[in-house]
């Protein structure tokens, strides 16, 4: 009879953990889809807190924030992690410009960050640039020109109609042919280190010549740069920084991003022979008090006495550029993990192992906050010497590509991990968030735990506007957020998180990489 008991336990025990768990998943959905508050933790991080700039002051609101939000939720070990010197804060304090003559029209521009302003209003002729005087030349051919000037490359900017859709959505297709991929094809066979050879060469060339200019602009008494680009169109401005924010950099020369419309009519006017001039006014301000970069970090311990001491963790980065709030990057990603937290805290789950939010600073400029943290708590990927916490690791999620719904997950070339992804996700495929692909994705946090072997993923997310309208631009707003989409990724990354917490196995890992020294 205990023979009988023990095997018909033995036999009941999985299917009772099953139900359990399907049980849970399903209150997740219902208060993921239902009682969402993503919405409003997003609003707080855009509209009310504006620009996050690293080290800036809207920055440090968000910190305050989430930090305050996670603790009225009652999460643990809340803290301000610093993994770092970054460098000096920025923010913009006044700007105007607008065209004088040869008749006035306001202009679209936005100054680049960590880039100076012009003591005061200014009204300034705009002068032609040589685009192809080396930083020798530009020497020469402008010294003692360039006094009182705004500088504008001599240039027309190419404009090509589109008849592309601003929004994108995965189709089913391509869907398909992501989850056929096979490491075999995606080995470049036609040279991709050739590729970023020449790429890095460019790149190279260009910030030479622009610190040339920027240098000779600066010692003349120039006013100020104009710059654009062929994606700059239709009132959509994409602006990022105009020099270093290292703490010993000397302060960069005003720059300013401007639309392809305003752009090239200057320069068909300058060509022309017209005269241009412009009033303009920027203030700008450099924050150094502290040049530490934070990163914040919270907790749901585990409850489990073997399990408790792993980890599974999520995050986003919690910065952005200048240009608007950094709603779809990186407010929609923060949002969406701190609403998983929420879920979890809300429906008393009580995780085996220990969840923990990461919301990550610096990622704009070089993914510098996830990487920090990695390297002090794990392992450090230019010597790949392994910290205890390493080997209790379980699986990080990270979200940062925007607005878009979650279609489903890479594996960075993680083939062991397959199998358990795909059973996670099985519960969301009323969500549509079902496709499962061992290509990588790059450009964000996720790539700070995969440097150094650990399982780190990014989910695959409907592109939206994101590349089209918002990524890093003036249009980066709140209005572009689709609330309906963040529902959907708070409940599936909760769903996973949980089951990743209850599992009895850790996340498969790859093989540990070799160590990859400090470079370009």
């Amino acid at each position: 009879m205990k023979k009988i008991s023990l095997l018909l336990w033995l036999f009941i025990t999985p299917l009772l953990l099953f139900s359990q768990d399907a049980s849970v998943l399903e209150d997740i959905k219902k208060e993921g889809l239902e009682n969402s508050q993503v919405m409003e933790i997003a609003f707080n991080l855009t509209d009310k807190i504006g620009p996050r700039l690293m080290n800036s002051p809207g920055y440090y609101k968000a910190m305050d924030y989430t930090m305050e939000q996670m603790e009225k939720w009652d999460l643990k070990n809340i803290k301000k992690d610093a993994w770092g010197d970054f460098g000096k804060g920025w923010e913009l304090k006044k700007s105007y410009i607008a065209m004088k003559a040869p008749w006035y029209k306001p202009l679209i521009a936005f100054p680049k960050a960590w880039t100076s302003g012009t003591n005061g209003p200014k009204t300034a002729e705009v002068i032609l640039i040589d685009p192809q005087a080396d930083s020798t030349e530009l020497v020469s051919k402008y010294k003692g020109k360039l006094k009182g000037k705004i500088l504008v490359m001599d240039e027309l900017i190419e404009y090509e109609l589109s008849t592309l859709p601003d929004l994108v959505r995965y189709t089913e297709a391509e869907l398909d042919s992501l989850q056929n991929l096979t490491l075999e094809k995606e080995v470049d066979t036609t040279g991709m280190a050739e590729r970023r050879r020449k790429f890095i060469q460019r790149w190279r060339a260009a910030r030479k010549k622009a610190e040339a200019l920027q240098n000779l602009a600066k010692e003349e008494k120039a006013v100020a740069i104009l710059s654009s680009s062929p994606r700059n169109h239709d009132g959509t401005v994409f602006v990022q920084q105009g020099g270093s924010h290292a703490i010993d950099a000397p302060e960069n020369f005003l720059d300013l991003a401007v639309a392809l419309e305003d752009y090239n009519m200057i320069v068909r006017l300058l060509k022309s022979g017209e005269t241009v001039k412009l009033d303009l006014e920027v203030e700008t301000k450099f924050h150094t008090d502290d040049v530490t970069g934070y990163n914040v970090i919270a907790e749901i311990p585990g409850s489990d006495a073997r399990l408790k001491e792993e980890v599974v963790m999520i995050g986003a980065h919690l910065d952005s550029w200048q240009g608007a709030t950094g709603a779809t990057d990186n407010a929609a990603g923060s949002a969406v993990m701190m609403e998983v937290m929420r879920i979890l805290k809300k429906l008393d789950i009580q995780p085996r192992r220990t969840v923990r939010i990461g919301l990550w600073g610096g990622e704009e400029q070089g993914i510098h906050g996830s990487r920090g943290y990695v390297s002090k708590t794990f392992a450090d990927r230019n010597n790949m010497r392994l910290k205890p916490a390493h080997e209790k690791f379980n699986v990080y999620f990270n979200l940062d590509n925007g607005t878009g719904r979650i279609r489903g997950i890479y594996l960075q070339e993680n083939e062991a991990a397959h199998d358990v992804m795909k059973q996670w996700l099985s519960h969301f495929e009323d969500l549509g968030a079902t496709t499962i692909t061992l290509s990588n994705t790059g450009g964000t946090d996720h790539l700070s735990f995969d440097a150094v072997g650990l399982p780190g993923f990014q989910f695959i997310q409907d592109q939206v506007e994101y590349f089209s309208r918002t990524h890093h631009s003036n249009m980066d707003s709140y209005d572009h957020l689709v609330e309906d989409d963040l529902k959907q990724a708070a409940t599936v990354i909760a769903g996973l998180v949980y089951q990743a917490a209850m599992s009895d196995k850790k996340v498969p890992r790859k093989p540990l990489p070799e160590a990859q020294p400090a470079r370009f």
